[in-house]
């Protein structure tokens, strides 16, 4: 059957251009020839997504079983920062909640799914980052994604204002909310305000930030975005999903940390840089180790989203031990720093072992190790040499997740990598970046991505509050067993 007149332009060009078919607009579209010709395009770009099977070995975290080859792999691309999936008190909660409740919630949450865990899990959240109230989601990119689409929609003649390097799941929420919006140069407090300064002061605004940047680690100028939110009549919306649990005398993330003295004494003025970001949405999945998103913030705008979020209302809430374990872990890190100061303290060593050897470590303050490589054919073989040769798991980041000749890999370290793992690392990186001869950190600084003063910068935890509560070994106060590399097996210092 010929296709209506409308469709033939596109039907043609298809099959001519992509095909070399030049009457097929005659029949069907061909719907796999379409599928494969992205995918073969995406695999010469290198931008094609390939797995790796791991099995995460609960009891020896960081190590995980490569489920190819059945030999171990030391793990240094989890987001479960603190070990909390393998935490005994998180697990005893999703157990305890999975023999009394059952494996699912039995509903959305306007229909049989609302429930006492939900209720504390919410409140915990709020306690945490000291707002009225908070609202939990499935995942972290739903909780982003819903809250800026309601708020940009509802908002009248709002106007949004993004950072460039803002993740996918602000990007998709602001695009789907339909609202005006600019984007302004990563951390550019002039870029911003020239920006805010378009608009009169009674057109709602939403700053749309994140407290830390996955890729490249780089931390924001909260305080003074708060200051340019209040003077050009906006409202702040901040991302601090690879901050919680990691920054702050009780773990809420960045914005915490930066008044470390007044929230760890519980002298809070209310006027703290974290009380004043208006909205938090932050994540369960990553530093909490379990699963789930969030945003935090006053009680009417938490109803707002709660009432018209169509991916809140329409979603069925998530499992109760899943909420139970979120929870627990939220209450476990309240509770005992040592796993976040543990973790801050193998950061630093990582990189200064790393600067020791001119490795190229994209400068930031924060517990994100991004190395530059500038070639997505190279990362990847970097990565599959780790993982092939040294039994080192870590990830390439290639575009478009980065920018073209930006590519890197990124490590995240835990507060489980001890010396012997953090050394085995080292001694594989220097390894391979001598043998593919890849550029070092001086090279990218005399190509100017970053200049000497970037690379001197300090790690956002101070040496004062790195001991606080840690002796001179981190793995004899922390809170659960750290789990050492076995000395056996090894190949260039990496374990088989």
């Amino acid at each position: 059957m010929v296709p209506p007149a409308r469709h033939r332009p596109l039907a043609r060009y298809v099959c001519h251009h992509l095909f070399r078919h030049t009457h097929c607009y005659t029949t069907a579209f061909p719907y796999e020839e379409l599928y494969q010709h992205v995918l073969d395009k995406k695999k010469k770009d290198q931008s094609y997504r390939y797995f790796r099977s791991i099995t995460r070995l609960q009891d020896q975290f960081p190590l995980a079983r490569c489920n190819r080859t059945g030999k171990k792999v030391d793990v240094w691309c989890s987001n479960d920062y603190l070990a909390m999936g393998s935490h005994p008190a998180v697990i005893s909660a999703m157990e305890d909640a999975l023999h009394t409740y059952g494996a699912n919630s039995g509903g959305s949450r306007n229909i049989a799914g609302h429930s006492s865990l939900v209720e504390t899990l919410e409140a915990s959240i709020a306690e945490l980052h000291k707002k009225p109230s908070a609202l939990y989601f499935s995942s972290g990119f739903a909780a982003n994604e819903a809250a800026l689409i309601t708020l940009g929609s509802q908002l009248p003649e709002c106007v949004i204002f993004s950072d460039e390097l803002n993740h996918a799941s602000m990007i998709d929420g602001i695009r789907h909310s339909k609202a005006k919006r600019h984007v302004w140069k990563h951390n550019d407090l002039a870029s911003l305000e020239a920006l805010l300064a378009l608009y009169p002061i009674e057109v709602p605004k939403i700053i749309a930030f994140e407290s830390v940047y996955s890729m490249c680690g780089t931390i924001a100028p909260i305080a003074a975005i708060c200051d340019l939110a209040e003077r050009y009549g906006a409202i702040t919306f901040m991302d601090e999903a690879h901050a919680i649990g990691l920054y702050g005398p009780r773990g809420a993330g960045i914005a915490e940390h930066l008044d470390f003295s007044a929230h760890r004494s519980g002298r809070s003025t209310g006027r703290t840089t974290m009380e004043r970001v208006d909205v938090i949405s932050g994540s369960v999945s990553k530093g909490l180790g379990t699963m789930g998103g969030y945003i935090a913030s006053s009680a009417g705008l938490i109803d707002l989203v709660r009432s018209v979020a169509r991916a809140f209302i329409f979603t069925t809430t998530q499992s109760p031990a899943v909420m139970a374990g979120g929870r627990a872990a939220i209450q476990q890190q309240l509770q005992n720093p040592d796993g976040r100061i543990a973790l801050q303290r193998n950061v630093a060593a990582v990189k200064r072992k790393m600067a020791a050897y001119d490795l190229p470590v994209l400068p930031n303050q924060s517990h994100l190790v991004p190395l530059m490589i500038g070639d997505a054919e190279l990362t990847r073989r970097v990565t599959d040499l780790l993982f092939d040769e040294y039994h080192i798991y870590v990830q390439a980041i290639n575009s478009p997740t980065v920018a073209v000749n930006m590519e890197r890999v990124r490590i995240s370290p835990t507060g489980a990598h001890g010396p012997a793992q953090q050394d085995a690392l080292v001694g594989a990186l220097v390894d391979i970046w001598n043998r593919l001869g890849l550029r070092k950190g001086s090279d990218w600084q005399r190509m100017g991505v970053w200049n000497a003063q970037d690379a001197a910068v300090s790690q956002l935890w101070t040496d004062e509050q790195l001991g606080l509560t840690l002796g001179p070994s981190a793995a004899s106060r922390f809170s659960y067993p750290l789990h050492a590399m076995p000395a056996e097996g090894r190949v260039h210092g990496a374990i088989l």
